[in-house]
């Protein structure tokens, strides 16, 4: 699927070496929040901007690369995963083109599915290691969304999704051990809006079920 994907080449200035030797081990999911794809891509590969990523796919499900994987895209900002900084150096950035106030169209999300794919098999990436924006900076970001469809990709085995097992567990304490920075007040919205974007009211039984299913060895 991947190997018949076809990617577009946009080069953006914006972009460095990864620091102090590392590789990529996350892919972080953004959408664009811009009125085109067009608009998206000329921004970021505006220097003046200082942002960018490594991948823009439109609704349409075209694919464009602005930075080549190797090197170090500016697309995460200031945040943290699994009690770690600097995510841009650790990850490869996937913009979506969508506003943030609609669903993400059918052939986005196959020519998503196809990119992942390629890129978990070249860095040797597992499903844990893909995230949305709004899960590294809670609070700051709110992308991809509650409209994002993370069961989806959980279904191909690229990202995670709990199951309906029993499990018994501090939210914080399973959120933490998933990734979540939990001394961020907001990581809990981000949670919610990523693994049940229907709930409301404060944290429950069902929340700190589905974090330790998501702490558990299976899915780590």
């Amino acid at each position: 699927m991947a190997s018949r994907l076809q990617i577009s080449q946009c080069p953006s200035p914006n972009f460095g070496p990864r620091r102090d030797e590392t590789r990529p081990e996350l892919i972080v999911i953004h959408y664009t929040a811009m009125a085109s794809t067009q608009a998206a891509i000329d921004w970021l590969c505006n220097p003046e901007a200082e942002v960018s990523a490594h991948y823009v796919i439109s609704p349409q499900g075209d694919v464009t690369q602005l930075v080549a994987e190797e090197m170090r895209a500016w697309h995460a900002g200031a945040g943290q995963w699994r009690g770690q900084g600097d995510v841009n150096s650790r990850s490869i950035g996937i913009e979506l083109s969508n506003r943030g106030d609609h669903p993400f169209a059918a052939p986005q999300m196959a020519a998503l599915e196809a990119l992942l794919g390629g890129i978990m098999q070249r860095w040797d990436i597992g499903p844990v290691g893909v995230i949305g924006h709004s899960d590294l900076a809670p609070g700051r970001k709110i992308d991809p969304g509650p409209r994002f469809d993370w069961r989806r990709l959980a279904r191909q085995g690229l990202a995670v999704w709990p199951d309906d097992a029993p499990a018994t567990q501090d939210w914080a304490e399973g959120a933490a051990c998933f990734g979540y920075d939990v001394d961020n007040a907001a990581s809990f919205a981000a949670f919610r809006d990523r693994f049940r974007p229907w709930a409301s009211g404060p944290c429950d039984a069902e929340d700190g079920r589905i974090a330790a299913r998501l702490a558990s060895a299976e899915l780590s």
